[in-house]
């Protein structure tokens, strides 16, 4: 019986150390054309985007001009006290960038990545679109994968290449919080959104 605890352990300390090495390493997927980019939420400071969710809205807007997507699907809801949704700062600034108004969607209630993805589908849905491009930040990206493929969304990877966290200081604790959301997330899956912080469960579900 103990030589059997020893495997298990070390089988959990293996699965454990071989999804923090695919989340560091994660570097997207071939690109193909889809109908949207869903560009996950991140910090807006007032009418203006926080460096991290600029770099998601050039790369979405890049993906858009080069015509690999047809529309862009903005995600996340207003923080706390704040004026205007995520979602609503992202757009204006792609607008801003050259991308029309009529090709734009916006998501304003979601608060996580989770609520991100599901709000974009249901958008996605009502306009008729069938495929999808994640776009965010490379550390953030298997755990939106995975969640895209819990809910049956056909979607690609794409990775901004300008991502805000590039050095050590600022990757490794953005690493360590998706690592440890990976599997926050995983676990939700069995647990009934009764039993849930409200933070945890997406306004649409």
């Amino acid at each position: 019986m103990k030589r059997l605890f020893k495997l298990l352990f070390w089988i959990v300390v293996l699965y454990v150390a071989y999804i923090g090495y695919s989340i560091w390493t994660f570097e997207g997927e071939e690109t193909r054309k889809t109908d949207a980019a869903i560009v996950l939420g991140a910090a807006a400071y007032h009418d203006k985007p926080s460096p991290v969710l600029r770099e998601r809205v050039n790369h979405a807007v890049k993906l858009y001009k080069k015509g690999d997507v047809d529309h862009i699907i903005f995600t996340g809801g207003k923080g706390d006290g704040a004026p205007f949704a995520e979602s609503e700062v992202a757009r204006d600034y792609a607008v801003d960038m050259g991308v029309p108004e009529q090709d734009t969607f916006v998501d304003m209630t979601s608060k996580i990545t989770e609520g991100n993805i599901i709000n974009a589908k249901l958008i996605g849905q009502e306009q008729g679109f069938e495929d999808y491009t994640l776009v965010s930040d490379p550390l953030h990206m298997k755990r939106s994968i995975a969640i895209a493929n819990q809910i049956n969304l056909d979607s690609v990877a794409s990775p901004t290449t300008t991502s805000a966290y590039q050095s050590l200081e600022t990757r490794v604790p953005f690493f360590l919080r998706e690592w440890g959301f990976y599997f926050l997330y995983k676990g939700s899956l069995v647990i009934p959104d009764t039993w849930k912080p409200d933070d945890w469960v997406p306004v649409n579900r």
